[in-house]
């Protein structure tokens, strides 16, 4: 009987031991060989930005190259500054304002996250540091849609406001375990890396600030030429090497998701390259570097949204469906007459829409079968479609509308438009007092 009493009495004060020290459950440890891809795909995702740099800087004329890559190196700058202050709080907290945004006090300049393992098994560091480059590539997509026409200082406010309005708001919806998108259906609005998110925002947003800007001086009179072409292919290699921190990343692990995202990124950058040519030997009878650097764009752009449920040969598919889409949108800008001068929506919007679509044609059949399972019964291609047509309609509104306000915020205070004389001397010398090119000629 004592023995009993004694057993007793241990087991009592062991359960109130783990009670009052919170030895319930065992703490989450770090996966070191998930952290080291996540810190691997981290610098991948920021080598994207001086490869858009590249790729819009080669774009653009002598003029203007210095101007036009300062814009994707003033996005690492300012977003830099606003991500790790307020920008991954307003997008991965707690929400609120019913659910519009989130946010957390403890996020402020990260300081509650010091010791926070996440239930992925990697510091909530490099997590909040994976998602600041996204947040931070997306509004230098925008600059293509005005490049050689904007003010340095206004476009560094715009922004600085429309990370803050636009796109928290809407990573939340997609990205955030209460967000309304990610809520919405049997499984949430599909978008694995940031097709809604980055590339539909930044380019409807691109379209309505080229709009609202107008054409540059000349266009679409006076000839144009890319300044160095070169440039622009290896700017256009640099997004596709970075493209698999990008997707692959954002599976947030290192495993078979992450291997099937990673493959499904490769195929459909080469399917989307591949018809880019065709066409183009089809219509000229010759293929232009330009062309295969589109359709490299096109390709990963559709696959961004799709990379965590289409198989490889949805990624093919995705890949050609994308550079025929945006190969027509370009050339229906040209008879439309306005100017995306590197034609960020022409890419990046109609990519991520064509992507955000009609992935849902080719998803795993196992994932529709989980998406059955969840609601008890049937889950078809067509309600998907819905979900995903739903969450595309909503990103394009609040975008446009959101983005136009903030643009005629900046253009009445600081000003957007550059000056005349600003912008027939170029970028370089007005906004920057520098020559891309040395003692070249810039104009």
């Amino acid at each position: 009987m004592g023995k009993k009493i004694s057993a007793a009495l241990l087991l009592f004060f062991a359960v109130m031991m783990a009670h009052t020290t919170g030895w319930t459950a065992e703490p989450v440890v770090t996966d070191t060989g998930t952290t080291s891809w996540m810190l691997t795909s981290t610098a991948l995702v920021l080598l994207m930005v001086p490869g858009l740099g590249m790729f819009y800087g080669g774009l653009v004329r002598t003029k203007n190259v210095i101007g036009t890559m300062m814009h994707s190196f003033g996005a690492m700058v300012v977003i830099g500054v606003l991500w790790p202050m307020v920008g991954y709080a307003l997008s991965f907290g707690p929400g609120i304002l019913g659910g519009f945004v989130g946010w957390d006090s403890k996020y402020f300049m990260l300081q509650g996250i010091d010791d926070t393992i996440m239930s992925t098994q990697i510091p909530e560091y490099v997590f909040a540091m994976f998602q600041g480059k996204f947040a931070i590539i997306t509004p230098a997509l925008i600059a293509g849609a005005f490049a050689e026409r904007v003010n340095f200082k206004g476009y560094l406010a715009f922004i600085a406001l429309w990370s803050i309005l636009v796109y928290s708001p809407i990573c939340h919806w997609v990205w955030a375990g209460d967000g309304f998108l990610f809520n919405l259906g049997a499984m949430g609005a599909i978008d694995f890396a940031g097709g809604t998110v980055v590339h539909i925002s930044s380019g409807v947003t691109g379209l309505v600030a080229a709009l609202y800007l107008g054409a540059r001086r000349g266009y679409p009179r006076n000839v144009m030429s890319p300044n160095n072409l070169v440039m622009t292919l290896m700017g256009a290699g640099l997004l596709w090497v970075g493209w698999f921190g990008f997707n692959a990343g954002s599976a947030i692990a290192s495993n078979l998701a992450t291997a099937r995202a990673l493959t499904v990124t490769q195929m459909a950058a080469a399917a989307g390259a591949f018809t880019w040519l065709v066409i183009e030997l089809v219509q000229h009878g010759k293929a232009t570097s330009l062309g295969l650097a589109s359709g490299i764009l096109a390709g990963l752009v559709a696959i961004t949204p799709a990379a965590g449920v289409v198989p490889p040969t949805g990624a093919f598919a995705l890949g050609a469906i994308a550079a025929v889409f945006c190969y027509l949108a370009i050339m229906l800008k040209s008879k439309l007459g306005y100017d995306d001068s590197l034609d960020a929506f022409g890419i990046h919007g109609v990519g991520g829409i064509v992507g955000a679509l009609a992935l849902t044609f080719f998803i795993r059949p196992s994932w529709m079968a989980d998406a059955a399972a969840k609601v008890g019964g049937t889950w078809t291609v067509w309600q998907q479609f819905g979900v995903q047509a739903t969450a595309v309609g909503i990103t394009i509104a609040y975008a446009a509308a959101v983005s136009l306000v903030i643009l005629f915020i900046v253009d009445k205070t600081i000003g957007l438009r550059a000056k005349d004389n600003d912008e027939m001397s170029g970028l370089d010398h007005s906004m920057h007092g520098e020559q891309g090119y040395g003692l070249i000629n810039p104009n």
